[in-house]
């Protein structure tokens, strides 16, 4: 049990830049080839949910009272008459203590936040309950309650400061792993490319690690690493990102130009559609020897194809409603056999409410059981989300749905 003066034991900043260092020592250890075989958004996810710091709160709809009898020093009562006050003199009292349950961190009640105050508040912690004991030599109820509630007030007040010093620490984690994973994915890449690029054979480790174990870390549950194999990663083609913002840019343009001619696609249906984007996109991309550069395949789809497999996927796809949208999804996903694949699904609505089909979009893809999280987007009728396959969660895709309006 800790007991007495809390929040004063450990400098919050310190603990939260410990926390940093922690992480960036795993990632920097972390197997390499498991690592470039992980998935980027369930590696972030991972680290920054075994690295964040769970904030303090009271259940104070949980809090009861006890009394227990006990021997009180009353030698500095200055209403007592006590022949020598320099020592401790002990009469019959009793001790209330206030029990207050609590969720986050214990290990926070001993850290010191920014902000504070000369006198810290003072209390006991065990089993993540909060323990605020009074002691007494009489029975004036209003002045325990009145004592009870100053001091958790008090123990309020620096709560408060300690989630406003983790609060933004925490949001800032993402970022931060982002960048250490990226980094260690970069050099990691250049080490295998400086050793392909050298003239002599190359010798494979006999003794390269083939399991993994997630070293023991203080918290109420530990997040398990995503599962990767440790087998030599091998790298694949991907499409650019800036050529991916590039031709979903162009199939905006080209969707804004049927919107502005409606009596012109009134009637055509998915297929004539999708035939609409494709000079428009091929007119910015050169064609290799084989063909254009973007190829149909089915009735719907749009793709870019690279020894035989697919780095770009489009679907076109008139709004039928939330099933079909779900549909259409698993009909991507059934396409992807890539690690990074960009993929889009062109929605074409033909009702008059827009914006009740764009309501309907992010709950959709949400709940899809492949679905791993939103991305922010700028576009007003597009959104982006981050899609693992079914069959392999470290391939994911990123997904852009862009709704317009062709109506009847």
């Amino acid at each position: 049990m800790r007991e007495d003066l809390l929040f004063s034991k450990y400098d919050l900043r310190k603990v939260m830049d410990n926390q940093v260092s922690s992480m960036k020592k795993e990632i920097e250890s972390y197997d390499g080839n498991r690592l470039l075989n992980t998935s980027e958004t369930d590696l972030i996810d991972y680290f920054v949910k075994k690295y964040s710091i769970q904030p303090i709160n009271l259940l104070k709809e949980n809090m009861y009272v006890d009394q227990e009898e006990v021997e009180v020093d009353v030698s500095h009562d200055r209403s007592r008459i006590l022949l020598d006050e320099r020592k401790p003199y002990y009469v019959k009292g009793t001790k209330i203590t206030l029990f207050v349950p609590f969720e986050g961190e214990e290990d926070l009640f001993d850290c010191l936040p920014s902000s504070f105050t000369t006198n810290p508040p003072r209390g006991y912690i065990q089993s993540n309950i909060l323990r605020i004991s009074i002691s007494t030599t009489n029975h004036d109820s209003k002045s325990v309650q009145k004592n009870l509630n100053k001091e958790l007030n008090n123990i309020e007040k620096y709560i408060n400061w300690i989630d406003k010093d983790i609060k933004p620490w925490n949001e800032s984690l993402t970022k931060k792993a982002k960048g250490m994973i990226d980094s260690r994915r970069d050099k990691l890449l250049k080490d295998r490319e400086l050793i392909d690029e050298l003239d002599f054979p190359i010798k494979r480790r006999e003794d390269e690690e083939s399991t993994y174990v997630a070293p023991e870390v203080r918290r109420k549950v530990t997040p398990k690493p995503p599962e990767a194999t440790n087998e030599p990663y091998q790298p694949e083609l991907v499409l650019d990102m800036k050529e991916y913002e590039h031709i979903i840019e162009v199939i905006c343009k080209t969707a804004k130009m049927l919107e502005r001619s409606p009596n012109t696609f009134k009637d055509m249906k998915e297929e004539q559609l999708r035939d609409q984007f494709l000079v428009p996109l091929n007119s910015h991309y050169e064609g290799q020897e084989t063909g254009e550069t973007f190829n149909l395949s089915g009735k719907t789809d749009i793709l870019i194809r690279v020894n035989d497999k697919s780095i770009f996927i489009a679907e076109c796809k008139i709004w039928r409603g939330q099933k079909a949208l779900s549909e259409a999804v698993d009909q991507l996903l059934s396409y992807t056999t890539w690690r990074d694949t960009k993929t889009a699904l062109i929605i074409f609505n033909r009702n008059k409410n827009l914006s009740n089909v764009l309501d309907q979009i992010t709950p959709v893809i949400l709940e899809h059981s492949s679905c791993k999280k939103s991305v922010k987007y700028d576009k007003e009728t597009g959104f982006r989300f981050i899609l693992g396959h079914p069959n392999d969660p470290n391939r994911e895709m990123i997904l852009t749905v862009l709704v317009f309006d062709v109506p009847n």
